[in-house]
């Protein structure tokens, strides 16, 4: 994996074999950042980055100067992999170890863009508790989004807060946002 734009710009992560990750392609990323860019200016954006993995999305947002990102993930290695990085980058990332859906339920944190990218099997009802927990604990700020990557195969879009969706390839983002 690569980050695309920003300081760190061409950089190549590579991640242990040994994780259970699969990271959002270059040219998803290229698309999903191209959206975000046009609604905020990175280096005021509070990122929760849910489900990290190998933290591709932190440090996309970390390289273009955002400097509160808090990633969430249950395996330890994928912990110890974003924090390893973000020490030797000097991008400012906070590490929980947690399941998403426990961390979720308990967390008083608020952002403005949360990103979800849960396993691509995981089953309608787990990926409805998503949008359901962020919402109900009023987690997003002022404007701020949800988006959660899925399969192709997956469709959120009758999910309460659901705006738009975009594809790329066999990648989608749902965006969810609070009414006005």
């Amino acid at each position: 994996m690569r980050i695309i734009s920003g300081k760190y710009r061409g950089r190549r992560l590579t991640a242990p074999a040994k994780l259970p990750v699969r990271p959002t392609t270059d040219m998803a990323k290229e698309g999903l950042f191209n959206i975000l860019n046009n609604n905020y200016y990175f280096t005021d954006v509070a990122v929760l980055d849910l489900f990290s993995g190998t933290g591709n999305i932190a440090f996309e947002f970390g390289s273009r100067g955002c400097s509160n990102i808090v990633c969430v993930d249950a395996h330890q290695g994928c912990v110890k992999f974003i924090t390893d990085t973000a020490t030797a980058l000097e991008i400012s990332i906070t590490t929980i170890k947690s399941d998403v859906f426990n961390y979720l339920e308990k967390a008083l944190i608020k952002s403005d863009v949360i990103f979800a990218d849960p396993p691509y099997d995981l089953a309608m009802e787990d990926f409805s508790k998503i949008p359901e927990l962020v919402f109900a604990k009023k987690m997003l700020l002022n404007d701020g989004v949800l988006i959660i990557e899925h399969s192709k195969h997956t469709d959120l879009s009758s999910l309460p807060y659901f705006t738009n969706q975009r594809k790329y390839g066999g990648s989608v983002f749902s965006f969810f946002k609070a009414e006005e």
